[in-house]
């Protein structure tokens, strides 16, 4: 039974967006395709997918000025897939709105993976009052988080972070994009600072903090809440 969801595919390659076509309809999604930017822009407005994966290597526009022109107005995930692969060019892409960032080649299991992950956390930002990953839960009206259902002793600037990773549940978000969230323009540049509280975070949530599997690192760029 072929899904509800549609998925958007912005990308000049057609090998690309045969093999994507491919995959995406044997897990039952619907498709849209566009080749370039502008006819990227159209499709979105008029397919009203429930995820777009953009290409930031497009004939007629630079990839990132589609991003940020998307972001007025489509607030559901896009994952980046591109060749470009440098840290400046991920971190311009996620500081701009992007959900994700894959390279290609790519595997299409693991773009599959991302594609659920960005789906379900975008269904579920219905302001649920509680959030649950495995044994660790947390309650958004009482301010309070726990583990194996016992209560956290969480500062509220750790409480503050987990909630903001939390609701971004698989998606990379950058530590100037963090620092700025929770602590303010003035410590975009303070990712040691950074460090210290998502060590003393993985402390109390993690099972295992020195081998974490809720709150992950992407090396150079941010943190990644869940798979």
């Amino acid at each position: 039974m072929e899904r509800d969801d549609c998925i958007l595919i912005i990308d000049d390659e057609v090998q690309i967006r045969r093999l994507l076509e491919i995959t995406l309809s044997a897990n039952e999604y619907k498709i849209a395709e566009a080749k370039t930017g502008k006819e990227g822009l159209t499709m979105a407005a008029l397919s009203h997918p429930s995820l777009i994966i953009l290409d930031l290597g497009l004939p007629d526009a630079d990839g990132i000025d589609i991003l940020k022109k998307l972001r007025e107005w489509f607030f559901k995930p896009i994952i980046i897939l591109t060749v470009k692969n440098s840290e400046s060019d991920i971190i311009k892409a996620l500081d701009n709105g992007a959900n994700d960032f894959i390279t290609k080649p790519f595997r299409t299991g693991e773009l599959m993976a991302r594609i659920r992950v960005a789906i379900r956390q975008s269904q579920n930002q219905t302001d649920n009052p509680l959030l649950e990953f495995g044994s660790l839960s947390i309650d958004l009206s009482n301010h309070t988080a726990r583990k194996n259902n016992i209560m956290l002793k969480l500062t509220s600037t750790e409480y503050s972070l987990l909630v903001l990773l939390a609701k971004n549940e698989g998606r990379v978000l950058t530590h100037q994009f963090i620092l700025k969230e929770i602590w303010g323009m003035g410590y975009i540049e303070q990712t040691q600072y950074l460090r210290v509280f998502v060590a003393q975070l993985r402390k109390k949530i993690e099972d295992n903090p020195s081998m974490p599997e809720l709150l992950n690192t992407v090396s150079g760029i941010g943190y990644r809440f869940g798979s």
